[in-house]
């Protein structure tokens, strides 16, 4: 009880507080409108003892007005205090999902390595989803339905306290029951929520790699592995709803008990004169309409026991802390174009070495290459130069500069990336190659476009700059994909280029057209190039070629050629394998 009521802190002052008046409003209309049901099981006093036995015209019609009156105040009531908490509850859930979205795009490489986009997908929608339910249930359990009882229970306690005592019997044989079915719910809402997970990521795999599935015939293999956690997760969802269910039931079994000790005792005393018709039908329609708030009552441990379950989740995500911080004290990033250095660098992932030592400098200005087999670290170059991960030893400067003495936003700030699988947007190409940005005026991007070699191929498309791009850049050919990602770099116009294999899955039309491209983005910019295929480095300033980590040559290509080491055989084993093809 300790650990939900702390959640239920957490959820109301992080995200409800702020809309308190608006709850406010809410409650004083749900208080209205549960406050109306012990009004209307007290007309049935009159409505049986003055018009229906004593023959009253004039109770008639003052009773009928009275409820009608109170029925009219029900609906107004009902109206506006839904609606006020729908609009209420999806706002919390809007902003739960922005600050959860948000707070996870924050943490680190390793995070993301853990855990797979389908387990993401499924914090942020199923999760926050579950949780969306229990604002209105909660809050319309405190308010109409408590409410609501106390009215009821104070008309049938005004008739008799006895009979309320009798009717109210079996409470005490539920508490017991009740607890364990809370743990059990509990249980099966947070298993459910992971095989979600499970089933999103499955969804995730087959659509992106749909063609792969059809060259290897393995429709019916990953059919088969959704159709197993199908199968787990009807057993899940059913024992999560037996328990739900069970706790409604519980009232109802507690209901009929109390309602046979009722009739046993009150149906002799109206028999005996000794309580009125009247008596007995407005307080057996209080127990009556007792029974439904009762049983959302009760139904409101089962929800909130799956949305504590979601809830849980959602709270430790978010009081994640990335292990890469800004420094406590940053300094400025450097101006203009600058040096990159490396020194004694060293990295490990797990137990396995990645960086050895590495040291090699990149001169402002210039093409450096990074060759090498492939785990030699080159890709870990790139990420420790932009803090997607810290060295382990060794120092890294851009400019002078430590990088982890400068605001990550400012680090990340110095960079452009162009790599193999560029990433874009389920948008129109004006969006991928502005990203927001409204400060750009049109001429500025047509030389974007001129440059980057869009132009080329934008007229052809059926609405220009504006077509869709597809998901991942699906209605494009991979070298326009690659075109656009470095227009897309020229616009940003960092002062430092990582270029990830940029050319390495395009032919050799669409090589040379983004290879001139490429030629112009990295004009007047430290360039720094991962490639495998070395004709296409083969005019940089400087070529260091990586070896399980290590730095083994550096050189221009006559250099390197001309020393006959790791470079010359893996330019001999290229230029053979070209020459076979």
């Amino acid at each position: 009880m300790k650990q939900e009521g702390s959640l239920l802190f957490w959820l109301g002052r992080r995200y409800l507080w702020r809309y308190r008046w608006q709850i406010v409003i809410a409650f004083i209309f749900m208080m209205l409108e549960g406050s109306m049901f012990g009004f209307l099981s007290y007309m049935m006093k009159p409505m049986f003892d003055d018009v229906l036995v004593g023959g009253s015209r004039a109770a008639l019609t003052w009773v009928g007005m009275a409820i009608f009156t109170i029925f009219m105040i029900r609906a107004l009531s009902s109206i506006i205090q839904k609606v006020v908490l729908t609009r209420v509850s999806q706002k919390t859930v809007a902003d739960i999902r922005n600050d959860l979205l948000a707070h996870l795009m924050q943490l680190d490489g390793s995070f993301h390595q853990k855990h797979g986009p389908g387990y993401l997908m499924q914090r942020i929608e199923g999760d926050v989803g579950a949780v969306s339910k229990v604002w209105s249930i909660l809050i319309t359990g405190t308010g109409r339905d408590v409410i609501a009882l106390v009215s009821l229970f104070g008309v049938a306690i005004g008739m008799d306290w006895r009979w309320t005592l009798l009717a109210l019997v079996g409470v005490p044989l539920m508490i017991a029951p009740t607890v364990l079915l809370q743990r059990y719910v509990r249980k099966y809402a947070r298993r459910a929520r992971d095989i979600s997970a499970g089933l999103s990521t499955r969804l995730n795999e087959v659509f992106h790699g749909i063609v792969p599935i059809k060259l290897n015939r393995l429709e019916i293999y990953e059919a088969n592995r959704y159709k197993a956690l199908t199968k787990e997760r009807i057993r899940t969802s059913v024992a999560s709803s037996l328990g739900q269910s069970a706790i409604p039931g519980l009232i109802d079994v507690m209901s009929g008990i109390g309602i046979l000790a009722v009739l046993l005792l009150g149906g002799g005393q109206i028999i005996s004169g000794e309580k009125s018709v009247g008596d007995f039908m407005a307080f057996f329609t209080a127990i009556g309409l007792a029974f439904e708030p009762l049983r959302r009552l009760g139904a409101v441990s089962g929800t909130w026991q799956i949305a504590a379950a979601s809830i849980e989740r959602i709270k430790e995500l978010l009081e994640l802390e990335p292990e890469l911080r800004d420094p406590p004290h940053p300094v400025p990033a450097p101006k203009g174009c600058p040096e990159i250095v490396l020194r004694d660098v060293e990295l490990n992932y797990s137990e396995s070495a990645v960086l050895r030592g590495t040291s090699f400098t990149a001169e402002a200005g210039k093409t450096t290459a990074l060759v090498g087999a492939s785990g030699a670290g080159k890709s870990t170059v790139f990420n420790v130069l932009t803090r997607l991960v810290d060295p382990d030893a060794g120092e890294v400067t851009i400019g002078g500069v430590r990088t982890d003495a400068m605001r990550l936003a400012d680090l990340r700030g110095l960079f452009s990336v162009v790599s193999q699988d560029a990433l874009l947007f389920e948008d129109s190409l004006r969006e991928n190659i502005l990203l927001g940005r409204e400060d750009v005026p049109d001429e500025r991007l047509d030389e974007v476009l001129e440059a980057a070699h869009v132009s080329d191929f934008v007229p052809r498309l059926p609405d220009g700059l504006d077509s869709r791009a597809g998901s991942r850049g699906s209605n494009l050919s991979g070298g326009q994909r690659q075109r656009v990602a470095i227009a897309r770099a020229l616009l940003r116009d960092t002062p430092i280029l990582l270029l990830d294999e940029a050319t390495s899955a395009l032919d050799a039309a669409s090589e040379q057209v983004v290879q001139a491209a490429l030629d112009k983005l990295s004009v007047g910019r430290t360039t720094l190039v991962i490639a495998h295929r070395l004709s296409t480095i083969r005019n940089a300033d400087k070529i260091v070629v990586m070896d399980a980590g290590h730095v083994v040559e550096e050189g221009t290509h006559d250099e390197l050629i001309a020393l006959g080491g790791a470079y010359a055989r893996l330019h001999a084993m290229q230029f053979e394998d070209e020459q076979t093809v």
